[in-house]
């Protein structure tokens, strides 16, 4: 093998991380020992910061080695997943109006608002266990695998031990200051040397059109026929927003970077400016994922494990000197990513559990709380690790499928909690507690498929697209029915947390917030997405 880098890109990845450890102590320097600038960076960010960092939170090790890994084996027809910019848009012009008016630290807390104290403890829960099994474990597991490829002699527990000390030492010190700002500058490193990997990689195999011709159809058909066992179209088209509302518009980590906003128009600005990056990873990760394919099938690249595809391509195609700016850029990205989730951890324990078992806890012990709760994450997330393949022998098919396990109920409650000023406590409760245990449920069988026959095995073995709808739905007809059949919320309790009971004044506000530029931004995404869908399908590239 090769000597995978050179004096100078050994110079580009020690500056780079220097450069980040700069930001990070001047992150620390800056931060004050309050849970409003802890967790939220004391609500004082513009739509930039916001933008990317919401980016960054999202493209992480899932995306470094998961898409193009994804691409590599099943071709474009996740891409359904990677082009959820209209959701990000969503969350800026119909959930972000809510939240900030809310003045909330997180999403369990608004949950209390709107509905009561055991669903905000529940959600807490919830999101604390979907983020050890589905965003610690995987951003530690492949940040391992990535760090393996390009340093051979380095053993993947290692590997993933030393990822997570550097990263926490920054985190748990500087909280979401730390993490926002070092994010910013990651995604900008990230997308542009991904973008230059997707060029070389494109050089490699005679440019676009040649890409297009070396890959099978079926491979670029993002609408797979319903008879498919893994992606029926129908699954993807309907059970992928499920999961990208519940991602985009629910969940703390992301949410976190528009409650940190300094008020309404920089949190809906910063998603517009989230929408269009979010556009750039279905090129710059699944397109190297289909050119490693393309590659490896002329018999001019070695892929053994499809999670493999991305690094391989840095090592191989790269120069010297832009494999290590890449490289670097890939490893810092792999820590912010573990970094966000740490924070989103010890901000979702200490403001929703702990804060109300102690609620006479002062400042500095908040804080205290919240970097013991980034270690505990930690360890657990590590511990589910090996169980991982049991669910998905591919990173981010294993991703999403945990995810559509989880999303349903939570996706369904934040929908109709803003949209219906009739849904209650009771159903919306009942929703959460039955659709998490399904899923749960789920997981469990899923497991243990090997040793299950008859129903329990046909119930573990339902494509898991086809059950996120379901529960999608079971959780939906959960909370109407027993809305209706219980006694309605009071109009003081639902003031501004509805549409129904926004008063003027609150709407006059959120409407001097947007212009006719930020409408025609955010329409011409949804064009793109449609452009890109009808590309991708049966009446483009992917048609027979």
């Amino acid at each position: 093998m090769k000597h995978l880098f050179g004096y100078i890109d050994w110079l580009f990845i020690i500056l780079y991380l220097l450069i980040i450890g700069a930001v990070s102590i001047w992150s620390i320097r800056k931060s004050k020992a309050s849970p409003s600038d802890y967790f939220l960076a004391n609500r004082n960010l513009g739509w930039f910061v916001i933008g990317a960092s919401i980016l960054a939170s999202n493209v992480g090790s899932e995306h470094i080695v998961g898409l193009a890994g994804t691409a590599a084996q099943s071709g474009v027809v996740m891409g359904h997943y990677e082009l959820h910019s209209w959701i990000i848009l969503l969350l800026g012009w119909v959930f972000v109006p809510f939240y900030m008016r809310s003045m909330v630290y997180t999403m369990p807390e608004f949950l209390e608002r709107r509905f009561n104290p055991q669903s905000r403890i529940l959600l807490s829960i919830i999101q604390l266990l979907s983020y050890i099994i589905t965003k610690a474990s995987v951003t530690i597991f492949a940040a391992a695998t990535v760090i393996t490829i390009f340093f051979p002699g380095v053993d993947f527990w290692t590997a993933a031990i030393i990822l997570v000390i550097i990263t926490g030492v920054y985190t748990i010190f500087g909280g979401l200051h730390a993490v926002m700002y070092t994010e910013a500058i990651q995604a900008i490193v990230l997308l542009l040397g991904s973008t230059v990997l997707m060029f070389y990689g494109l050089k490699e195999v005679g440019g676009w059109d040649g890409l297009m011709t070396s890959i099978p159809k079926s491979k670029l058909n993002m609408f797979p026929a319903l008879s498919d066992p893994n992606f029926p179209w129908l699954g993807i088209l309907f059970a992928s927003p499920i999961v990208g509302i519940w991602y985009w518009c629910t969940d703390q980590h992301i949410v976190q970077r528009c409650l940190a906003a300094r008020d309404e128009k920089q949190a809906r600005r910063g998603t517009i400016f989230a929408a269009y990056l979010k556009l750039m990873p279905f090129f710059i990760f699944m397109i190297p994922g289909l050119i490693a394919y393309s590659l490896h099938e002329q018999g001019k690249l070695v892929l053994d494990d499809p999670n493999q595809a991305f690094p391989t391509l840095v090592r191989e195609l790269l120069p010297v000197g832009l494999r290590g700016l890449l490289a670097g850029g890939l490893l810092a990205a792999l820590m912010s990513s573990l970094a966000s989730v740490y924070n989103a951890c010890a901000t979702l324990f200490t403001m929703d559990i702990y804060q109300k078992i102690k609620p006479e806890a002062d400042n500095k012990t908040l804080v205290r709380v919240g970097r013991i709760t980034t270690a505990v994450v930690v360890i657990l997330g590590m511990i589910w690790i090996p169980l991982m393949s049991k669910i998905s022998g591919v990173l981010y098919q294993y991703l999403q499928s945990v995810q559509s396990y989880l999303a349903p109920p939570i996706a369904a409650v934040f929908l109709l909690g803003v949209y219906s000023k009739r849904i209650n406590a009771k159903g919306a409760f009942s929703a959460m507690i039955i659709g998490f245990g399904l899923g749960i449920f789920r997981i469990i069988l899923e497991l243990n498929k090997s040793t299950l026959t008859g129903f329990w095995y046909d119930f573990a073995n339902l494509n898991f697209l086809y059950f996120c709808i379901i529960l999608f739905l079971i959780s939906i007809a959960l909370m109407i029915i027993i809305s209706l059949l219980s006694e309605a919320p009071s109009e003081a309790q639902l003031n501004g947390l509805t549409f129904a009971t926004t008063v003027n004044e609150d709407k006059a506000s959120s409407r001097a917030s947007w212009n006719a530029k930020d409408v025609w931004l955010s329409v011409f995404v949804i064009v793109i997405i449609v452009a890109i869908f009808l590309y991708f399908s049966p009446l483009g590239v992917g048609g027979a």
